[in-house]
């Protein structure tokens, strides 16, 4: 089971595929020539996506929530079946939910990733950090994802719900599941139910041992929340806890990534952020509006016409926030990575009602890692430019980047 299977892609106007190789490679000059030729592309692949990448557009369908319904976020070979919990709760609330209970559901969380609740885990963030890169010293060639990037939201992530940190493995599992594999899956292949059964067997387990054994975590929290009165469904809590164990961890660990990799590719944007330290919120800031990870996915919930385009109930229409972030019609210089770039509106977290909750949470890993990252290693470049690898799907970030430390 490939997440290639498809055949490449021969015209990105009328049969684009955001998992081709191409794309996943260097999808930056895709979306250039698709806003010069056709700025709302058509496919037929995955029974038909929609793909706008004008900030103008990406906005509109974003904030217009009577034609698009988030039941579905991730485009894949199955739409939501019958057995699929319907509209407006969704399979992973807030963010497959729709109004009016999507703001009951996103409110509800909003204690959880307030600032203060951020800020107090930066000391163990930072504390991690060190301790990755620690076990880096004395090694010349290191991967800078795999031995660094991917294990900061893992552990943080972790942390938060109150999971075993020895489950990482099952988490990368669960994750490259959904994100990349599940796209290719059909609904009535076995292995989709199977690893579906797995997964909810999973966090039915963290929750029954939450219950037998409450503390001071996100899933206790969440166990504890009421809506209207009433506790929180069964489904709910499950959705919830799946929704932040995969939101919140291969996002941040591309976003970490992509701004190694650049550093690594700019050594004096490197240069800069070792030696003006003050800068990083900025840099931050521009690292997640060049290289925001996020493709969020639509379905059409009544027709619509969007930039001429007649969408039909249950297209599928993908919202690349990187593409908009790229839109010269709306950012200066944005085909440039600019680290003191100091209006930066990027829609890395999303636009409208789904505006991601933990931006804050996100925005303190991203900082925290590099910083660390440039305090110990001003000087690094890339080992093998040609070895770097990135993950195909929605949540776009490098897989592998070997890199040369200094002796």
């Amino acid at each position: 089971m490939t997440i290639d299977r498809h055949p490449p892609v021969t015209d990105w106007a009328t049969d684009f595929d955001h998992t081709d190789p191409v794309w996943v490679n260097n999808p930056f000059p895709i979306w250039d020539e698709l806003r010069e030729t056709c700025p709302v592309a058509h496919s037929n692949r995955y029974g038909g996506t929609w793909l706008p990448v004008t900030h103008e557009h990406v906005s509109a369908i974003a904030y217009d929530t009577e034609h698009f319904t988030s039941r579905a976020v991730v485009v894949s070979e199955a739409r939501p079946g019958p057995n699929d919990l319907p509209a407006p709760i969704g399979v992973a609330p807030p963010i497959t939910s729709d109004p009016p209970f999507h703001a009951m559901a996103r409110r509800l969380m909003l204690p959880a990733f307030a600032p203060k609740k951020i800020e107090a885990l930066e000391p163990f963030t930072r504390d991690l950090c060190n301790e990755l890169l620690d076990a880096l010293q004395g090694k010349d060639v290191v991967d800078a994802a795999v031995d660094y990037a991917q294990h900061i939201p893992l552990r943080v992530i972790a942390k938060m719900l109150g999971f075993p940190a020895a489950d990482a493995d099952y988490f990368r599992h669960i994750i490259h599941l959904i994100l990349e594999e599940g796209i290719n899956i059909a609904e009535e292949d076995d292995i989709r139910l199977l690893e579906g059964q797995s997964i909810d067997a999973y966090f039915d387990a963290q929750i029954a041992d939450h219950v037998a054994n409450p503390r001071d975590d996100l899933t206790s929290f969440l166990l504890e929340a009421e809506l209207d009165g009433n506790k929180l469904m069964h489904e709910h809590v499950r959705g919830t806890m799946l929704l932040i164990l995969v939101a919140g961890i291969d996002t941040t660990w591309s976003a970490i990534g992509s701004s190694l990799w650049h550093l690594a590719n700019n050594p004096a944007d490197r240069q800069r952020l070792a030696n003006e330290p003050e800068l990083m919120p900025f840099a931050v800031e521009e690292m997640l509006r060049a290289y925001a990870p996020v493709t969020m996915a639509r379905m059409v919930a009544k027709d619509v016409e969007i930039g001429g385009c007649p969408m039909k109930v249950d297209d599928w229409v993908l919202l690349p926030f990187p593409a908009a972030n790229r839109d010269p019609e709306f950012f200066d210089r944005a085909d440039e990575v600019v680290i003191d770039r100091e209006e930066n509106r990027h829609a890395a977290f999303g636009l409208g009602i789904h505006r991601c909750l933990g931006s804050n949470l996100a925005r303190m890993e991203l900082r925290v890692a590099v910083e660390e990252w440039v305090k110990r290693y001003p000087d690094f470049e890339l080992a093998d430019p040609s070895a770097v690898t990135w993950a195909a799907g929605q949540v776009r970030g490098p897989r592998s980047i070997p890199v040369r430390l200094p002796a």
